[in-house]
């Protein structure tokens, strides 16, 4: 008790140098956890882009690819997927649900997707949160379609717009479908996952905008009106991908067996969750170095810590040489100064604890509503009270450097007045 008030005292009377200090460690601690739930977060939400769907099913590729141009749009397909194939998988008793996916056009540098209205009744994110209209509705007409949040904001789209779609991806199309612009019918709320980059058309809206295409080209002489096309009974003869919900997790690896070892066509099916975690663990160096970032920022703040302590050292040798003329001993002053560390750090790891949960609270819904991005508030887990404790300990070691130093000094010179 005698050593926590000698360096209670201590910092009082050095308050403004010892504020600033607790101020830097709170800083850095901040930064820490602030960095370790945002890395926690992106994962989540990686991990959560697609929920509820047990398997992804495509023409045969690599499980990751398959995914990044089925789920995240990025890239192109292999091949595609027969309509026939599709339907053939969709009657198994497996199977409870699925949903067609048509992937190729573009909008503006967006990827326009052909579906069903299905697709906003199964598509799940965040494990349990379904797709929302923001404004307007699903499909009414053959050629409406349902924005993501993004696109209706970096293009200034509302509902009732047209667009038109443009065949293949990037942000300027090959060849522009200006015969049958599109009518923008709804605009779908921010979920943070590649949904809201996309544009939602219907799987018979890809067809009829490709009626006079063949091997990827226009056929002069075969173009029909938009009017003409709403009368006819549209199909797809192929498709990019397809969603699939099993009746029961235990029939899953069963279907999937089947699917790939289906002998009409090469195709491919994986599982999502354990794709996302593979894909994850490629980016995984990013995370790493963030960390290591911030961590490199609390080891600034405890050496700033013992640099401020031996900074007053030279304003301190008085008090320290009266206390050992006093009789105190090395236990003493390298205790209270070891103590003046420690105290220092306890104060900022509280502060920056705080300061991060009280932050945390007060943007969580600005963070959610611009970037997607959901961040849990949670109580510290293990491993972060752990590295807190590290921090404290570190800074109290760190703290017996300036002791040793003052401890060495001698009792004469501590006493001499220097002219």
């Amino acid at each position: 008790m005698i050593l926590l008030r000698l360096a209670q005292q201590s910092l009082r009377n050095r308050w403004l140098t010892a504020l600033l200090t607790v101020l830097a460690i709170a800083v850095s601690v901040m930064l820490l956890l602030g960095v370790e739930k945002v890395r926690t977060g992106a994962k989540a939400s990686f991990a959560n882009t697609i929920s509820g769907t047990d398997l992804v099913v495509g023409a045969r590729s690599g499980s990751i690819q398959l995914l990044l141009y089925s789920v995240f749009r990025i890239g192109n397909a292999t091949n595609n997927m027969t309509w026939r194939s599709y339907q053939a998988i969709q009657a198994r008793p497996e199977v409870a649900w699925s949903v067609p996916l048509s992937l190729g056009d573009s909008h503006r540098g967006f990827r326009v997707l052909g579906t069903t209205p299905d697709y906003f009744k199964h598509y799940k994110y965040r494990r349990d949160r379904s797709l929302t209209l923001d404004q307007g509705q699903v499909f009414d007409d053959l050629f409406d379609a349902v924005i993501g949040a993004d696109v209706a904001r970096d293009l200034g789209y509302k509902v009732g717009d047209a667009i038109v779609v443009a065949h293949g991806a990037g942000r300027i199309g090959i060849q522009k479908h200006d015969d049958k612009p599109f009518r923008v019918s709804g605009v779908l709320a921010k979920t943070g996952t590649p949904v809201d980059r996309t544009v939602h058309v219907s799987l018979q809206a890809i067809e009829a905008v490709h009626l006079n295409w063949k091997n990827g080209a226009p056929q002069p002489g075969r173009n029909l009106s938009a009017g003409a096309v709403r009368r006819l009974a549209l199909q797809p003869k192929a498709i990019t991908a397809a969603l699939i919900g099993v009746t029961s997790k235990i029939r899953m690896f069963k279907l999937q067996r089947y699917i790939n070892t289906y002998r009409s066509e090469p195709l491919s099916a994986i599982l999502p969750g354990l794709t996302l975690y593979e894909l994850w663990a490629l980016v995984g160096t990013a995370e790493t170095a963030l960390f290591v970032v911030s961590f490199m920022v609390v080891v600034t703040a405890i050496l700033g810590m013992v640099t401020m302590i031996l900074a007053t050292l030279g304003e301190r040798r008085r008090e320290i040489a009266i206390l050992r003329s006093v009789g105190a001993g090395p236990v003493t002053v390298i205790g209270m100064l070891v103590s003046e560390a420690v105290m220092l750090c306890t104060a900022g790891v509280l502060l920056g604890l705080a300061a991060t949960y009280a932050l945390l609270y007060a943007l969580r819904p600005l963070i959610d509503d611009w970037y997607g991005l959901h961040l849990g508030i949670e109580p510290p887990a293990t491993h972060e009270w752990l590295v807190l404790l590290g921090i404290v300990v570190a800074g109290g070691l760190a703290g017996l450097l300036p002791a040793l130093r003052a401890y060495k000094q001698s009792l004469a010179d501590g006493m001499m007045v220097k002219s």
